[in-house]
């Protein structure tokens, strides 16, 4: 797949692959996601905002350029930003694929970290090492309150290589961003627009949120990426389980808008019925996995052997993931956060009992009471110019 290189989160000609439950795969214009919904389904989305979570400095002992990005935490509480779980960089930055970026000097606890100069210095120290040279505990010094003006003003968004320029932060927010607590955005969502929600709306399809602390993508190590995801904390909104309970009521399907929040719903639902409240996702979806909440997916297109990409063998066999990528790949579809997107249903028969398992056909015929839409929050966002869909000239992968 070939990556999409600049930041616009829904460029003209953005597409979606459709695979239905009995794996068909079918291509659309990705605006047109409302109508491959059907009245009374329910999408939920993440309304995290994201973190200026990489921070260019100086490792203290060796006066050694670094770059730390923030990888995790236990909470999503507003002042518990003392401590983080981090991945250290040697010099360089995101021209530089990670893959290819050199490693930090050796790391101890109780080792300096330095972001700024002069004065106006925010300050941390390496806690513990986390199983490997690269991932440590890192505790910032300060109050919350001065953590998170050091944060807002030395940090940017984690950026990776095949975007050139740098972004700025609302670059990685979606529309509907709220609290900022996600390592990376949570890039599903940059599909929603106004215009979108209002076309929900508009067909009774509900929407609902929750908030869900998105972590790293990549790290450059093979090692270290076998971990991925990390634990990562979520808060799911007694408003929102309601929701999903009325649209299983009545008949509706749970369409969730990205990977964190199927990942956040399954956990919230895997030892009883869906729960509200705060949670610590370590669960780690894949073949075999039981989809408890989950109908469909809709997400952006992932490379094989990502843990993004081993998340959708919970919801489709090896054989039509394999025809997925295939057609990725075969029909130009952008690749990475600002890329094109895939509407993954669940196979049929895969799901828990008493889930329906279709793929839409036949709900005109149904009729569903319409789950409330909650109070959205505006902010910058970063639309192309309306323009009509035009098919992308298919390509031919290079086989290395």
């Amino acid at each position: 797949m070939t990556p999409a290189t600049q930041a616009v989160q829904r460029p003209a000609d953005a597409r979606l692959l459709r695979i239905d439950a009995r794996g068909r795969l079918d291509h659309h214009a990705r605006h047109t996601l409302p109508a491959l919904l059907a009245p009374g389904d329910l999408l939920v989305a993440n309304d995290a905002a994201t973190l200026p979570a990489s921070l260019h400095g100086v490792h203290g002992r060796t006066g050694r350029p670094i770059e730390v990005r923030l990888a995790g935490r236990p909470t999503l509480a507003v002042d518990a930003v003392k401590e983080f779980a981090a991945v250290v960089f040697g010099e360089g930055d995101h021209r530089t694929r990670t893959e290819d970026r050199p490693p930090p000097p050796p790391l101890q606890p109780d080792d300096l970290l330095l972001f700024g100069c002069g004065t106006d210095v925010l300050r941390a120290r390496v806690k513990t090492l986390l199983g490997h040279a690269r991932l440590v505990q890192i505790r910032f010094d300060g109050t919350p309150e001065a953590i998170w003006r050091g944060l807002a003003r030395h940090g940017k968004p984690v950026q990776y290589a095949h975007l050139a320029e740098p972004i700025a932060l609302w670059d990685s927010w979606t529309r509907i961003a709220a609290q900022p607590v996600a390592f990376e955005p949570p890039s599903a969502g940059f599909l929603l627009d106004w215009a979108m929600l209002d076309a929900l709306r508009a067909r009774g399809i509900g929407f609902a949120t929750l908030t869900h602390a998105a972590g790293l993508s990549s790290t450059g190590d093979a090692a270290l990426d076998a971990r991925l995801p990390l634990p990562e904390p979520y808060h799911l909104p007694a408003a929102t389980v309601a929701a999903i309970e009325r649209t299983r009521r009545d008949g509706g399907r749970v369409v969730a808008l990205g990977t964190t929040v199927t990942r956040a719903l399954e956990h919230a639902a895997s030892t009883g019925p869906l729960r509200a409240g705060e949670g610590l996702a370590d669960n780690r979806l894949g073949p075999g996995s039981v989809l408890r909440v989950v109908d469909a997916l809709v997400s952006g297109t992932h490379e094989p052997g990502t843990s993004h990409h081993r998340l959708l063998s919970a919801f489709a066999g090896a054989a039509t993931l394999d025809r997925l990528d295939t057609a990725l790949a075969l029909g130009g579809y952008r690749g990475h956060e600002y890329g094109d997107s895939v509407l993954l249903w669940r196979a049929a028969g895969a799901g828990a009992e008493g889930h329906p398992t279709g793929d839409g056909a036949g709900a005109a015929c149904r009729t569903h009471s319409t789950p409330g839409v909650i109070r959205l929050q505006t902010k910058p966002g970063a639309d192309a110019d309306a323009a009509v869909l035009k098919p992308r000239q298919p390509t031919v992968p290079t086989i290395a």
